[in-house]
């Protein structure tokens, strides 16, 4: 027989901690699918959905990675066929080689994070500060969503990392297939001159960064909110708009593809809050923006649909705070 958590009819009291608990429109809920101890709540749910247990202005900053709605990244994100895809064609930098390039993608991206930004907005703290890891040729999609949705785009920041292995690749093999002979076959690849497809070998990943339009002054806003200034005085000079940060070791039990160093989500995370503020992740995957938040001292959200990288996430939250 399921546990059910029983919500408590009183009004929010704290928005860390068991949210369901405090609030009244939610009947009930699966505790297989929730993990709070302490500043931590996480939930196996869909943002989408889970954005209904927050209340207005109750996050201070939100940091995530969400789907970029390449070639089976999107909304509907299925695991297992892209480990399939992996295992069929190889992967590069952990995604699948010759991802399709299809001008769709981008379009569906801005739909689907137009709304989600909808529920950024409204949950945000007003001056409270959101960044998106994004890709590339994506990074203008995810940033009219969010200026559309109301936000002001304040920056591109860029995580610079020692680079990933190069995506492109020649067509020979295309001229191997065609139905002319060797020697106009060996011409024509004579004529193409080992030149690739339009990747160059990737070396960043683009951060979006947003702020809700600030209550008043910034200084009204500071005092009455403590959002909407920014440290960035740290012991080796002022951080700049580039952060660099090795990518994350490959570790048996973090099996994703997209995992972030925690060090750099500490460093945003120092930035944009302050001690004992709440961060916010609708996208949480391994769980990095969850260990980062609690090792600086701040309170912790994060909504993952996919059950698998939800167990992911708690082990790693549980295995943190034991060694704490």
């Amino acid at each position: 027989m399921k546990q059910i958590i029983k919500p408590i009819n009183k009004p929010f009291s704290d928005i860390v901690g068991d949210v369901v608990r405090h609030n009244p429109s939610i009947n009930e809920l699966d505790v297989s699918r929730i993990y709070t101890d302490k500043d931590i709540s996480v939930y196996n749910d869909d943002c989408m959905k889970a954005f209904k247990y927050l209340p207005d202005n109750s996050v201070d900053f939100i940091a995530t990675d969400p789907p970029y709605f390449i070639d089976g990244m999107g909304d509907d994100w299925n695991d297992k066929a892209l480990n399939k895809k992996k295992t069929k064609a190889g992967a590069v930098g952990g995604l699948p080689i010759g991802m399709k390039f299809d001008p769709m993608q981008g379009k569906r991206l801005y739909k689907f994070f137009y709304k989600v930004s909808q529920e950024f907005m409204r949950i945000l703290k007003p001056g409270g500060f959101m960044v998106s890891f994004s890709q590339g040729r994506l990074f203008h999609r995810l940033a009219l969503a969010c200026e559309d949705a109301g936000f002001e785009i304040r920056d591109m920041l860029i995580w610079e990392h020692s680079g990933g292995q190069g995506k492109a690749f020649t067509h020979n093999h295309f001229v191997q297939k065609m139905g002319i002979s060797y020697v106009e076959k060996q011409k024509i690849i004579d004529k193409l001159r080992n030149r690739k497809t339009p990747q160059l070998r990737p070396k960043f990943e683009p951060i979006v960064l947003a702020q809700k339009p600030k209550d008043g002054t910034f200084v009204n806003n500071w005092l009455k909110w403590r959002t909407g200034l920014v440290n960035i005085d740290f012991d080796e000079g002022q951080q700049t708009t580039i952060f660099r940060y090795n990518k994350p070791k490959k570790a048996k039990n973090i099996s994703h593809m997209t995992v972030k160093p925690v060090p750099l989500l500490e460093r945003l995370i120092e930035i944009f809050t302050v001690e004992g503020q709440t961060v916010l992740d609708p996208f949480l995957g391994s769980g990095t923006t969850g260990v980062a938040t609690i090792k600086q001292h701040r309170k912790f959200i994060g909504f993952e649909i996919e059950k698998k990288y939800f167990q992911i996430s708690v082990d790693r939250l549980k295995s943190y705070e034991e060694n704490i």
